[in-house]
């Protein structure tokens, strides 16, 4: 028994080596050596690839979270499939930042090392001098993070008095990665990095650019279908197929989806339709390769005037701005206009915000429509534990500020024009999602 971990009764030890209080292998398959055959059989019949076996809960990024039914065929194919996109080996060493409990974490970084052979190194709590220091101390190769983390990372004081060489890949995900960014940690920390794109629904990956891809499919897109997926994007109005560079919404279809939400027979129904298409309820477009680029969210567009407006044009306009760290666009109610674009602005260390030089920065660049009418300079974002920035959270808050609640009629009105431009089966599954809070 270990004193710091008194709960931990056996451990088994592949490898051929041996090490007092632990298993080997062999000596672990032979404790089995008892049982009957019939008993094997009836015990393997009991488990099959698609009985589920986690409840992994949406992040509640958009809502309240959904219990996402997930089978071992659902995670164990995605841990295998996004290992293979950086080129894992049994060598591997995985610095892990994020919660087990998260989709990412469970799949993209426990399963896919037990699936590898590869070595963890987790991190308790998320903290940038321990992410480093564990890369480090560890000689880790890999390294994955939403964007907040690797910002907070990059940002850190002591950046540089880290040995960080070891590093050859990891991922990035959870939230669109600014391009900025992104050459950020290239150039300083990951050469090797990956982008990947999914949903807790998708167990979670539902693509990711190859270990190896340039520099521009990174920058620009989230890669292509992990193997044994079919992606492809619809029109949110007719149903119909886009063409290639045409956005529309992202539906998937394969391993990855999942079996349903739990008890939630209505919500499962509204987001994978009769032909097995899981509704991702983004939007985006596929290039020529297969590449997907992440154009919005159904559940963020802001619907000002009639026009449709999309936070990430106007998030990654304003990432430009020399003094801007992160920033966050969302839509709160108007009487005049339905919605106002709202920036929501987290500084550069020691610069100081100005409403109107932020304004006059994007006049004559981006449509006047999109121009923030209200900007907020705030210290942090609200996020799930994962680092994932909660937008219906920071949405309320805003509204708050703003002394906007009275304005619910004014909400109503938006959900009901939106409602009015969503046709056929598509509206269904608008009002489902409605309904859930996850628009």
């Amino acid at each position: 028994s270990c004193e710091n971990l008194p709960y931990l009764k056996n451990v088994v030890l592949m490898g051929g080596k041996r090490f007092p209080g632990m298993f080997t292998w062999e000596e672990f398959t032979s404790l089995g050596a008892s049982i009957s055959a019939r008993e094997l059989l009836a015990a393997q019949n009991a488990c099959s690839p698609g009985d589920v076996v986690n409840m992994q809960y949406t992040s509640g990024t958009t809502g309240f979270p959904r219990g996402v039914m997930l089978t071992h065929a659902n995670i164990i194919n995605n841990a295998y499939y996004t290992g293979d996109c950086q080129g894992y080996t049994d060598k591997e060493r995985l610095c892990i930042p994020i919660p087990f409990y998260n989709g990412f974490g469970l799949s993209v970084c426990l399963v896919a090392c037990v699936v590898y052979g590869a070595t963890m190194v987790p991190v308790a709590e998320f903290k940038p001098e321990w992410v480093l220091e564990a890369i480090e101390k560890e000689q880790c190769t890999a390294l994955q993070g939403v964007p907040t983390m690797w910002l907070a990372e990059l940002a850190s004081p002591d950046f540089h008095k880290y040995d960080l060489s070891s590093l050859r890949t990891g991922v990035t995900a959870g939230s669109p990665c600014p391009v900025e960014l992104m050459r950020e940690i290239t150039n300083r920390l990951v050469a090797g990095i990956t982008v990947a794109y999914g949903q807790a629904e998708s167990s979670p990956a539902i693509t990711q650019t190859r270990f190896g891809d340039s520099g521009a499919k990174r920058e620009n897109t989230v890669g292509r279908p992990i193997p044994g997926l079919e992606v492809r994007i619809f029109d949110p109005e007719t149903g119909e197929e886009c063409p290639t560079g045409v956005p529309g919404e992202i539906c998937l279809r394969g391993h990855a989806v999942m079996k349903g939400y739990y008890k939630m027979l209505a919500a499962t129904e509204a987001v994978i339709d009769e032909e097995g298409w899981l509704h991702t309820g983004d939007l985006g477009s596929k290039d020529e390769e297969g590449y997907l680029k992440i154009t919005g969210r159904l559940r963020d567009m802001i619907l000002r005037g009639g026009e449709s407006i999309w936070p990430r044009e106007i998030e990654e306009f304003l990432a430009g701005h020399s003094s801007i760290q992160e920033v966050q666009v969302i839509g709160v109610p108007s009487h005049k206009y339905g919605e106002e674009v709202v920036a929501c602005i987290k500084l550069q260390p020691g610069k100081m915000g100005v409403e109107e030089e932020i304004r006059e920065f994007c006049r004559g660049k981006i449509a006047s429509q999109k121009i923030p009418k209200h900007i907020f300079f705030i210290k942090g974002f609200p996020t799930t534990a994962s680092g994932e920035v909660q937008k219906f959270k920071l949405r309320e808050w805003a509204i708050k500020e703003l002394e906007l609640e009275s304005e619910e009629v004014a909400e109503e009105e938006v959900a009901h024009e939106r409602t009015k431009n969503i046709s056929g089966s598509a509206r269904g599954v608008y009002r489902e999602l409605n309904r859930q809070g996850r628009f």
